[in-house]
């Protein structure tokens, strides 16, 4: 069985244990893994590395991932007290609570940028690349699992590299994989993509069999989240988005197949693009980063033909069905690396629609995405900043109320800036929609106050613009800081904006 896994002669020898792989970590290392949204992560390493610091060995490292990754990687390093400074994206409680504490830094980033600072050397030498594969070519070629994520730059600049065997995923993965690295500039190239179901590259991650410090075989499956089922709130923005969608093609903004789609993570992410599948749209193509269950119905229904990511995320429950028929999936999905999923040029040159989840919107149009009360992270901005800068149509949805309707989502003023106004053209609550396109600021004011807000703040917010329309020395974007921020002062002080 091995040996189909491993077809390398020359690296057999490099078969060890977990806890053997672990000892080439040393303390201030800079560790780049392979794992994407958490997909294709490595776990046996990570785990017994957690094990050498408690029991008792002084080690502090850097970590750079795709995007987020599972528990046994981001959580048990957290808890173990190895995860030193994390970038650029992360979902794990433990990890989370670790870095709002002060006890881990973090640096949250585009993930467009990810690779390229790493090829062009600004997060300094990557000392190990710790991957997780499916398998080894003959000639030490990596082939990924469920993600590539930035494991194709990782093998390229990275000192040595660490390989998870994982015999949990299945064979037939081989070949969904697309495998192509721009150079850099001067150098660089056009990246020769034209379309969702493009192939430019191989099936496996070049490499230098020499770089291959160890290979450890493990069986850990992929820890997947939940995706919470389709409710009244992600229901009502999937049914008002798809009427605009509707509404732009009988205006002639968009083919009636529409354009691209990419959709954020998470359970109102994922419903929202499930909306599709009572729509009257057929032919749909997705270019996105993640492959969540909405697509994969999209696909079963034949509403979708083809789905362009870089990682897949199933959620447990349907996890060993998908890896049952995968079968039928493979001429209709491709994963790339995130410097081409998330690449700017590839997203202007195909006209993507991309739809993405807010925690709060201003009445500017200004969105926050990752920071609650304006410091404390949640998960990071992903790469929903590389499709709002150069989608072409952004969206972001977003329930107009939190806290069991304690808080608006809507807000005189964010309190962290995400998404400036100037990316952000289509605002969605279950309210309703605000179209900004074109938009003055104190237009965009009334429409998304008017059309997104929920009943049990829109009066306040109304009397709260009325009143600095009055008040501000400035008519163009009218702002009171004081009374701005006092609605994230009230929630401080009594739990509620209300």
């Amino acid at each position: 069985m091995l040996d189909k896994r491993l077809r390398c002669d020359k690296l057999k020898n490099k078969i060890m244990t977990a806890e053997q792989a672990a000892e080439f970590f040393k303390d201030g290392m800079i560790v780049g893994t392979s794992g994407f949204t958490p997909a294709g992560y490595p776990k046996a390493v990570p785990l017994a590395l957690a094990k050498r610091a408690e029991n008792g060995d002084k080690i502090g490292i850097t970590v750079i991932t795709g995007a987020s990754v599972g528990d046994e990687l981001d959580g048990a390093l957290s808890r173990a007290g190895v995860l030193k400074k994390r970038y650029p994206y992360q979902t794990n409680k433990d990890c989370r609570d670790a870095i709002n504490k002060g006890k881990i830094e973090f640096a949250d980033m585009h993930l467009s940028h990810v690779p390229q600072w790493i090829k062009y050397g600004f997060f300094g030498k990557i000392d190990i690349a710790l991957i997780e594969a499916l398998a080894i070519t003959e000639d030490g070629g990596i082939i990924p699992t469920t993600s590539i994520g930035i494991s194709n730059v990782l093998a390229e600049k990275a000192e040595k590299i660490i390989i998870e065997i994982n015999t949990s995923q299945p064979m037939e993965l081989e070949g969904i994989h697309d495998i192509y690295s721009p150079k850099n500039p001067p150098l660089r190239d056009v990246i020769p993509l034209l379309k969702s179901d493009d192939r430019i590259g191989t099936t496996y991650i070049p490499c230098d069999p020499d770089k291959i410090a160890a290979i450890v075989v493990t069986d850990i499956k992929d820890k997947t989240r939940e995706v919470a089922p389709i409710d009244e709130t992600s229901k009502a923005i999937a049914e008002h988005l798809i009427s605009f969608l509707d509404n732009e093609v009988k205006q002639g903004r968009l083919p009636e197949n529409l354009l691209p789609l990419q959709s954020g993570v998470g359970s109102v992410a994922n419903a929202v693009v499930g909306g599709l599948i009572d729509s009257k749209f057929e032919h749909l193509s997705v270019y996105s980063e993640v492959i969540q269950d909405s697509v994969i119905d999209l696909l079963d229904s034949g509403k979708v033909y083809f789905a362009s990511g870089t990682s897949i995320t199933i959620s447990p429950g349907r996890l060993d069905d998908f890896y049952k028929n995968i079968s039928k999936y493979k001429n209709k999905i491709i994963l790339r690396p995130q410097e081409i999923s998330n690449n700017p040029e590839i997203i202007r040159r195909l006209g993507i629609i991309a739809m993405n989840t807010a925690i709060e919107v201003d009445i500017y149009g200004n969105v926050n995405s990752t920071n609650v009360m304006g410091s404390k992270i949640m998960n990071g901005i992903g790469g929903s900043g590389d499709f709002a800068r150069n989608a072409y149509l952004t969206v972001f949805t977003t329930p107009s109320t939190a806290l069991y309707g304690e808080i608006s989502a809507i807000v005189p003023m964010v309190s962290h800036h995400d998404h400036l106004e100037h990316d952000v053209d289509v605002i969605v609550t279950e309210q309703g929609i605000a179209d900004l396109r074109g938009l003055s600021p104190k237009e965009r004011a009334k429409v998304i106050i008017n059309n997104c807000s929920h009943p049990n703040f829109k009066d306040k917010l109304n009397d709260h613009y009325n009143n600095v329309l009055v008040k501000s020395k400035s008519k163009h974007t009218p702002h009171l800081l004081e009374e701005a921020l006092s609605w994230h002062r009230k929630f401080l002080e009594t739990g509620s904006m209300k």
